[in-house]
């Protein structure tokens, strides 16, 4: 059975591999490397829950994840984001990381500073790390950038979002997966049970660990939606804890987990049947049944 599962394996990669050299030739190189790239999907959700209170209905929350700076994404386009979200107008921002591709050998950092100031959420916005951030010495680096940016770190913490009536929600954000070392219980500490939580994980496979807790939803980033997919395979390579959650919506007992696809490109200047994506999410209060 083992050899058998190998032996599959090996020909999904291999004839794998030679769809993509195929198909990324000529006219379909130059859409997978400069068009989708740049084919921006802006996905609307709604989070409906009986634990969101009512004074949250209708509040939006924006996501966007793995700008890669550096690599193929730019400043420029960088600040094409900044000006859509803010256009969009949301009351929550969500940055669920690697911003950077090689954090020690980006050299216009401070340049993005002032284009993650631009951003503006009445209810705040909030960051935490992926793997990337941490890669290349990057932890202190891409710490120093998001603060500067106005952006709150979460690092295994907690923090409530409260509306002037004093109804709130919580967003919990932990450690990047592979080269940090997250800690959900201690982030959920202290958080009452009847309380509605976001779990924010760059690694989206945390989503069974995340499950044996009183968290109702998870937003994640990391797969890239598999970046390059060939039809009838899917997703060539995905990254270590994103195998198992890949892109878009999935239900793990109580909880919810969504998975972004990200904004730029890693490893490959690809993208193929793996749109770019920003995600607006909009609570809404649910009436218990």
């Amino acid at each position: 059975m083992q050899t058998k599962m190998t032996r599959r394996f090996l020909l999904k990669r291999s004839f794998g591999a030679f769809l993509t050299i195929f198909g990324l030739s000529s006219g379909g190189y130059f859409y997978a490397n400069r068009i989708e790239p740049s084919l921006l999907d802006a996905n609307n959700l709604e989070i409906k829950h009986p634990l969101i209170p009512k004074s949250f209905d209708g509040k939006r929350i924006i996501q966007f994840s793995d700008t890669h700076l550096g690599f193929q994404y730019n400043l420029h386009q960088l600040k094409k984001l900044m000006t859509k979200i803010n256009n969009l107008n949301p009351d929550l921002i969500l940055f669920t990381g690697d911003l950077m591709d090689e954090p020690n050998r980006y050299n216009k950092m401070n340049q993005i500073i002032p284009l993650l100031k631009q951003l503006n959420a009445p209810l705040g916005k909030f960051c935490i790390f992926g793997n990337h951030d941490h890669g290349g010495y990057g932890t202190d680096i891409y710490r120093n950038i998001m603060e500067a940016g106005n952006f709150t770190v979460l690092l295994n913490e907690s923090k409530s979002i409260k509306l002037e009536d004093g109804t709130s929600i919580y967003l919990i954000g932990v450690d990047d997966a592979m080269l940090g070392k997250p800690n959900i219980a201690l982030a959920s500490s202290h958080i009452p049970n009847n309380r509605f939580k976001i779990l924010l994980s760059h690694a989206p496979d945390l989503a069974d660990t995340a499950s044996q807790y009183p968290i109702q939803w998870q937003i994640s980033g990391h797969s890239h939606g598999g970046q390059v997919k060939i039809p009838f395979l899917g997703a060539l390579v995905t990254p270590p804890f994103a195998q198992i959650y890949t892109e878009g919506l999935y239900s793990i007992g109580n909880l919810t987990l969504y998975v972004n696809r990200g904004i730029g490109t890693t490893r490959l200047p690809f993208r193929f049947m793996a749109k770019p994506e920003l995600t607006i999410f909009t609570l809404r209060y649910e009436k218990a049944i």
